[in-house]
């Protein structure tokens, strides 16, 4: 004679689990998109910095008549010769006083790689995998533009 135990009756099992699709799992945006993205940018915008410093010094040095036989000055003068050298034909350099010049062209050319810089920026965080969602909110605001 079958005893009725709670375990064996249909009433008390408990269903079974539904199937999750798997499209719920293709709309969240994987980290391993974000992180790589996020360290690019950290890198473009420390070597746009880097030359932006350096830029900026031979700026300041030239601006203020540094000794050119001083070694920090040759050195800034080298170190900077590759990203300065492309625009110095662009602008006349402007005496100041005796010895000190104005370089506009190192000015310029510290623009540019900012500008530069930030395209490139700018480049990469259109790649950038993007939700629906994300899609869905963002999208409308620039049909206003």
């Amino acid at each position: 004679m079958p005893t009725d135990t709670p375990s064996e009756t249909p009433e008390n099992q408990t269903p079974p689990m539904p199937e999750v699709s798997s499209t719920l799992k293709k709309e969240q945006l994987s980290t391993q998109h974000i992180k790589p993205l996020y360290r690019g940018t950290q890198i473009i915008w420390y070597i746009v910095g880097v030359i932006e410093v350096l830029l900026a010094f031979r700026f300041i040095l030239k601006l203020f008549a540094a000794n050119p036989q001083a070694g920090f000055t040759k050195f800034i003068d080298g170190a900077t010769w590759v990203f300065a050298g492309p625009f110095m034909i662009l602008f006349r350099v402007t005496p100041v006083v005796a010895g000190s010049v104005f370089e506009w062209s190192t000015l310029f050319a510290m623009i540019v790689y900012l500008v530069g810089g930030w395209l490139i920026v700018k480049a990469l965080v259109m790649m950038k995998p993007v939700s629906t969602e994300e899609a869905d909110t963002k999208l409308p605001g620039q049909e206003k533009l």
